[in-house]
């Protein structure tokens, strides 16, 4: 079933008092404040939107894991200062999420308001996806709208619950991420490749099932690769590597040469005598010797890799070709970010490492697509539908 969302379009805005699930999940410093608002500026467009076409806005967000109990530390104001200077317009920051009070606030405010609620998650149902939670925070609204796709595969009380009380739709952010990896998993151009990396196996092994259905070449790099190469029948020294895996490893392949579709492991490795940014490094063929680890893709690899990017039509990048934080380990990423950079083809990049090297390399204006959802991208690409898309358009 192709991948989509009713847009915010569809929804009669004026006149209606709008809730809006944002993912305003920040980091923050060692002092509380926010060391990256990048989420917060995503989710503008949207609620510029609502304002423009005379909607009053009331936005839901999470912070942190309080599990289920109000942690000071965790209270949404802070986001709230940084959404007012932003918007250049007051934002009123509430310090509860339900109840008759909110609504009081809510029903006061200016037509063109922008209120913000405490965080959803001091409610310990919230995560558990409690009805009688969703029922409450649909008493504070006329219309729901989902911008969160970081929070979209979460069954949550104010990410799914909400949709099944109000009439619904997804915000403009969330519609882009749809879009973008709809244009990728339904009709892709090819040649199709997709390029997976990371540290552990199992944590994208679903993934690598999935997209073997649909790519016609998968580049495999990161700490999983070598579980694979093991799989083969490899030396692999003191990489990491999940023995546990290997068997899943060996169907993987398997299916892979079953589909006609290309899965390719480095050629060649950048070891080091121990995992520290000051390492003893050397490159070394595929078999990796006793005693050393491999951090990195090596040079033929690097070279191998960027050449396929490059061809395709359609590219996919979810992870690391090593580790990408230490300038030692830094050059395999490199080479297939620089590539994805060239690529003439469709370019989508999910997952926080891949989003945070992209980042680094300073190549975000090279890419078609930069996603906001981690955990919300890979689901997709496992070909699992999200609770926060699926339940948008139920009622009318």
């Amino acid at each position: 079933m192709p991948l989509q969302a009713p847009a915010l379009q569809s929804l009669a805005l004026k006149g209606k008092t709008v809730l809006i699930r944002v993912d305003f999940n920040v980091p923050r410093d060692s002092a509380g404040g926010i060391s990256d608002d990048t989420r917060i500026r995503a989710a503008l467009p949207t609620l510029r939107a609502v304002q423009e076409a005379g909607g009053k806005v009331v936005c839901l967000m999470h912070l942190g894991r309080p599990k289920g109990q109000v942690v000071e530390d965790l209270r949404v104001s802070v986001i709230g200062e940084r959404l007012s200077e932003l918007l250049a317009a007051p934002v009123t920051s509430l310090a509860e999420s339900t109840g008759d009070s909110v609504r009081e606030v809510i029903a006061a405010a200016a037509p063109d308001s922008v209120l913000l609620l405490e965080n959803v998650r001091f409610h310990a149902g919230e995560t558990k996806g409690d009805g009688d939670l969703s029922k409450e925070y649909a008493k504070l609204g006329d219309l729901f709208v989902n911008d969160a796709f970081g929070a979209s595969h979460r069954a949550h009380s104010s990410v799914s619950g909400i949709a099944e009380y109000l009439p619904s739709a997804a915000g403009l952010l969330l519609n882009k991420e749809v879009k973008a990896f709809g244009k990728v998993l339904n009709d892709p151009a090819r040649p199709f490749v997709a390029i997976l990396g990371g540290a552990k196996v199992s944590d994208k092994l679903t993934v690598i099932e999935n997209l073997i259905d649909k790519v016609d070449v998968l580049l495999v790099g990161g700490g999983m690769a070598y579980t694979f190469l093991a799989a083969q029948g490899h030396s692999v020294g003191n990489s990491l590597v999940e023995t546990e895996q290997i068997d899943l490893c060996k169907a993987a392949l398997a299916k892979a040469e079953a589909k006609g579709v290309r899965l390719v492991l480095p050629l060649d490795h950048v070891t080091a005598d121990r995992f520290a940014a000051d390492a003893q490094t050397a490159v070394c063929d595929v078999d990796i010797p006793d005693g050393v680890m491999a951090l990195d893709i090596g040079p033929k690899s690097q070279a191998l890799y960027a050449a396929e990017v490059e061809a395709a039509k359609t590219v996919v990048w979810n992870g690391p070709m090593g580790v990408f934080e230490m300038e030692a380990f830094r050059a395999g990423t490199a080479a297939v970010g620089h590539a994805l950079g060239r690529c003439s083809g469709y370019t989508v990049v999910g997952g926080g490492d891949s989003v945070a090297a992209i980042g680094l390399l300073g190549l975000e204006a090279s890419v078609d697509h930069i996603s906001t959802g981690g955990g919300a991208s890979l689901e997709l690409l496992e070909g699992k539908k999200l609770p926060g898309i699926a339940a948008l358009g139920q009622v009318s």
